[in-house]
């Protein structure tokens, strides 16, 4: 897929997108949201960028609202140094810095810098569980007046899954209990698990598709039937991904992610192929990525090589290759679970 070389270039391409406050925007002018610039800071770990990424989260501790959420976009354009675009508060975004900074922690070993980010990462996970619904899943967003449509998103929820069990292991590794998140996680990845009329219908969407298991709600036999129920949908052999049914865009970021649920489920082989596939979106101007292709037109669109493209496809590299931190937060096997509903309505372990 990669040589070291390649891949280190990648690594430096990210970096060099970096703004002099932490902040890593999709492209040098573009605008940053809060869920792609920690998947990116997980990529510069993943590269043994370890200051760098650290101060990407020392950006997100300093842009937080009083609430504990981030707003949606920040502007990077000429003229503008960190703006606010879009004042909604999107619960997977301002969730993630959770997977990131354990991600960080388990690439570093630095207790400090977690001690550090504890009560940013307490204060955001308190701001997405208030946005829970009664059968357990997340609403999307919290909008700028304060209310949020009681609607949740299968891969938003999926991804939030994720998150709260990093952010368990984290209160676990500080001896901190946190019963109130372990019965919000049980709850959730049990309503991703056995509910999906509780989502709305993005069926259309390749993410909605995979995320259920690179989120780590599913795992063997269902993980394997999921995958492979919508694979003719959604996979071009030999081009990647599509985003969106029915158009003919494949497009780098579904692609790295779709690979590393394949990874997840013990599919190297095919998780391999993914990435080889999507080489054809490679600059050899500098080893970013363009964001997609339209096949039908032989065409990139659109114009643009994003930091979080490039991410997901390091992250991917890295777990295929035994990366310790990156196998950790995207196997999931030692992170917790919390506390799932039986069949009663209880709870149980």
């Amino acid at each position: 897929m990669l040589t070291a070389e390649q891949a280190d270039r990648t690594v430096a391409a990210i970096a060099a997108i970096q703004r002099p406050d932490g902040a890593i925007p999709w492209f040098d002018g573009g605008h940053l949201d809060p869920w792609d610039h920690v998947e990116a800071a997980m990529a510069l770990d993943a590269g043994d960028e370890h200051e760098r990424a650290e101060a990407a989260y020392r950006w997100l501790a300093d842009h937080q609202n009083p609430d504990g959420s981030w707003y949606a976009a920040y502007s990077y354009a000429e003229g503008h140094d960190g703006e606010p675009t879009n004042r909604a508060r999107e619960t997977n975004f301002c969730a993630y810095i959770a997977v990131g900074i354990w991600h960080h922690y388990l690439a570093t070993g630095d207790d400090t810098f977690l001690e550090h980010m504890w009560p940013v990462i307490h204060s955001a996970v308190e701001f997405v569980l208030e946005l829970r619904l009664p059968g357990g899943e997340i609403a999307w967003k919290r909008d700028d007046d304060g209310t949020y449509p009681p609607e949740a998103l299968l891969t938003g929820s999926s991804s939030i899954y994720q998150a709260l069990r990093c952010a368990l292991a984290i209160a676990e590794h500080r001896e901190d209990p946190q019963p109130d998140w372990e019965l919000a996680t049980g709850s959730l990845g049990h309503a991703v698990q056995y509910h999906p009329e509780r989502f709305l219908d993005k069926d259309r969407y390749s993410m909605d598709w995979y995320y259920p298991v690179l989120g780590g709600a599913l795992r063997g036999p269902a993980a394997k039937q999921r995958i492979e129920a919508s694979w003719d949908r959604f996979v071009v052999p030999g081009l990647g991904v599509r985003c969106v049914l029915p158009n003919p865009w494949v497009t780098g970021g579904e692609s790295a992610e779709l690979a590393l649920a394949l990874w997840a489920m013990g599919e190297s082989d095919r998780a391999v192929q993914i990435l080889a596939d999507i080489q054809h979106l490679r600059s050899d101007e500098d080893g970013m990525y363009w964001t997609g292709y339209v096949f039908d037109d032989d065409a990139v669109w659109p114009r643009e090589r994003t930091s979080w493209t490039a991410a997901a496809l390091l992250l991917a590299v890295a777990a295929l290759g035994g990366d310790e931190a990156t196998t950790a937060v995207f196997g999931g096997e030692r992170l917790p679970v919390g506390l799932a509903p039986d069949a009663a309505g209880c709870c149980q372990a």
